[in-house]
């Protein structure tokens, strides 16, 4: 039976809890009588969209309770949502005026309300659209919305929200498209020529034509993601196909055009026979890349050549030679010229004294980069930089995350995360400001003492683990093998018996599996691991990270700690790519308690580092003494929904999540954040180091 319509007083009682009106003065009679008149449903959705919002500030709340009723009328639920959770969004980054700019303007809000239903949203996109750009070829690129759609050669702007199709799939490919194209402008040289001595209706012809031929390079190097851009541009309700001149389209669509050839034929073509503009296809901004693209040359030739000049060193001294005592610099080729040139990076080889080297990462990403902006390493690259001919720190002018919290706070050089707000029932958009900063390593003697303390448990592990490295599985039912299987011989009996065809598999044989793991360490840093309990958790790292060195799983190890949203630290103490050597050893000898546990923000930036690994299980162990706590309102009920909710991100991403903690009121909110199976609790900090080992061999088999 459906519950009876709420009467006014009922409704004037609610809301008078709700915006406490002993303090506010707000006269809910007004709202009420709007309210009373809807149906019993209505007046439900209507009251929790008031209280979800009066938690964020009373009197948008109240603007929202005299102005819900007139919006549920000209919009569906919804979109009435969408437009209150606008307001205390806006509430979060910009104030109180704002927030209620969008509530009373609500005719506005519905003359957009077709973008808010249909487009696609950059910042609900950009988590996937992120690692699709970082998976393909060339420099690490960034995403930022902007008003305007153009790449400055490290950075692709986009407008916050695409809402050019009815149809919110369409719309997210039309982002993945224009991050293509504008990746492709910087992959394939578009940016080698000097596009600020264009006139503006030049450079709008050179756009169009440009155009063709990264749409050939695309077409070539990723032929399924051209197709889709291919068919938007057919699905795109304005564009009228063109007769284009064949011969444009041969000349650009060579395999061998450059910009060049596009710059040639700018005087060749008219304006009547250019290509239609493309929905990827944005505008350049000339301006924005000269002044992005000299600050960077300048900064990578001068860490290239530094960097040369290390690896001639090494060379020098392992090798005997005799280049380090004359005055002519180091000089370096590049081995098979022609092939390497190919923007790849597994092709890129360095010849110094006739001898191949192989660069370290970092070095290797330089390489990529500078050949991204020239097309080559060019001769001058390549010559060992003298002792101070350049001053690196002035080259690598980037702040280190402590200078940054030093001064004034700002969010230069940070990532920004949302964070879920249970009484809201929605995320505060960017609101968590994250640093990743490197712990620094302390050559001390407690790697040495741990394994000495623990030298009997790490031989009984290292058999353990030895064991566990490629364990054999029994596959049955094969049509070849080194045993009968008993199961399917019989099935296959009765299959006969019923005039069935008789299966021939049966046999059963023993495979040898690869494990294909990448775990991620998650250690709690905050101020109350001080002691045994900080003790008892790096001994712990030294003992798995010994027994993982035997199972050559991947694994890395980072800490946490927070001082409000503002200030989010993770420690990087092992990344995946990392050795297990004497430097990470001294980062685990030196993690050391800070100030609060914000889990919820830490998790999502875990799940953004597996997004870049390839891995079939991929696991989170959490160590923890305590539950999500933070300096401002970050505890209790709060912090607690929170970390749950980027648990369920974790898991939506694949991410197996497990806890470890010492803290023995921890059954009364682990299984509401982790479930039921995947935490446990230690009573005894000293057994730490012996438990945590035997959880990981049982997680992983």
């Amino acid at each position: 039976m459906r519950p009876p319509e709420l009467t006014e007083d009922e409704i004037v009682a609610f809301l008078d809890e709700c915006l406490e009106v002993e303090f506010s003065f707000v006269k809910n009679e007004i709202p009420a009588a709007a309210i009373k008149q809807l149906p019993r449903q209505q007046q439900d959705f209507i009251l929790n969209l008031i209280n979800r919002v009066a938690d964020t500030n009373i009197e948008l709340a109240y603007q929202l309770a005299c102005g819900a009723v007139r919006a549920l009328k000209e919009m569906d639920q919804h979109m009435v949502e969408e437009w209150a959770m606008t307001a205390a969004d806006d509430y979060d980054r910009k104030g109180l005026f704002p927030a209620m700019s969008v509530i009373r303007d609500l005719d506005n809000f519905i003359h957009s309300a077709h973008e808010r239903a249909y487009g696609a949203l950059l910042e609900d996109q950009i988590g996937v659209l992120l690692p699709f750009v970082h998976g393909l070829a060339g420099r690490k690129l960034k995403l930022e919305a902007a008003d305007s759609t153009y790449t400055d050669t490290e950075t692709i702007f986009l407008p916050p929200v695409l809402a050019i199709f009815s149809d919110k799939k369409q719309n997210f490919l039309l982002y993945k498209a224009t991050v293509a194209h504008h990746w492709a402008q910087i992959q394939f040289g578009t940016f080698r020529a000097d596009l600020t001595r264009l006139p503006e209706d030049q450079l709008v012809k050179f756009c169009a034509l440009e155009t063709v031929r990264l749409d050939a390079r695309i077409q070539h190097e990723l032929p399924g993601l051209y197709r889709q851009m291919l068919s938007l541009q057919r699905n795109f309700e304005n564009t009228q196909p063109s007769q284009y001149n064949a011969e444009l389209f041969r000349l650009l669509g060579d395999a061998n055009a450059s910009v060049q050839t596009t710059i040639d034929l700018l005087d060749k073509v008219p304006y009547s026979e250019c290509p239609g503009t493309r929905i990827y296809q944005g505008t350049i901004n000339p301006q924005a890349v000269a002044a992005t693209m000299a600050k960077r040359i300048f900064r990578e030739k001068a860490l290239f050549r530094g960097a040369l000049s290390e690896i001639a060193e090494e060379m020098t001294a392992a090798q005997d030679l005799t280049n380090a005592d004359e005055k002519e610099p180091a000089k370096f080729k590049i081995r098979d010229r022609d092939e390497t040139t190919k923007i790849r990076r597994d092709a890129i080889q360095l010849e110094f004294e006739g001898n191949l080297v192989a660069p370290p990462a970092h070095v290797k990403e330089l390489m990529s980069s500078i050949i991204v902006d020239f097309g080559e390493i060019p001769p001058e690259y390549l010559v060992a930089a003298d002792p101070g001919e350049y001053d690196l720190t002035v080259a690598d002018r980037t702040l280190s995350p402590k200078d940054v919290w030093q001064g004034t706070y700002h969010q230069e050089g940070a990532q920004l995360y949302n964070e879920w707000n249970f009484k809201r029932q929605h995320y505060h958009k960017n609101w968590c400001v994250l640093r990743e900063i490197e712990v620094e390593p302390v050559y001390d003697s407690f790697v040495a003492d741990t394994l000495e303390k623990y030298s009997r448990l790490l031989r009984s592990l290292r058999n353990t683990f030895e064991l566990m490295r490629g364990e054999d599985k029994l596959l049955k039912k094969q049509p070849h093998g080194d045993d009968i299987d008993i199961d399917a011989l019989v099935e296959a009996y009765a299959d006969v018996k019923s005039g069935m065809e008789m299966n021939d598999r049966l046999f059963t044989k023993m495979h040898k599996e690869e494990r294909n793991v990448a775990v991620i360490f998650m250690v709690d840093m905050s101020g109350s691991t001080k002691g045994w309990i900080n003790k008892a958790e790096r001994e712990s790292l030294i003992l798995l990270a010994e027994v993982l060195e035997v199972l050559q799983d991947r694994y890395a190890i980072y800490g946490f700690s927070s001082m409000t949203r503002k200030r989010c630290e993770l420690f990087r103490i092992k990344a995946f790519d990392d050795p297990y050597d004497a430097e990470t050893k001294a980062r685990i000898s030196n993690i050391q308690p800070q100030d609060y546990t914000r889990m919820g923000v830490f998790i999502r930036h875990v799940i953004r580092h597996f997004s870049e690994v390839e891995a079939s299980t991929k696991l989170m162990i959490t160590l923890s003494d305590g539950k999500p706590d933070d300096y401002d309102t970050y505890r209790g009920e709060y912090g607690v929904e929170d970390t749950r909710q980027a648990l369920f991100e974790a898991r939506r991403d694949g991410i197996h999540s497990f806890c470890i903690t010492i803290d023995e009121e921890a059954t009364d909110y682990l299984p509401h954040m982790y479930g039921a199976a995947n935490y446990t609790v230690i009573d005894d900090v000293a057994s730490l180091p012996f438990k945590v080992s035997d959880i990981y061999r049982r997680l992983t088999t």
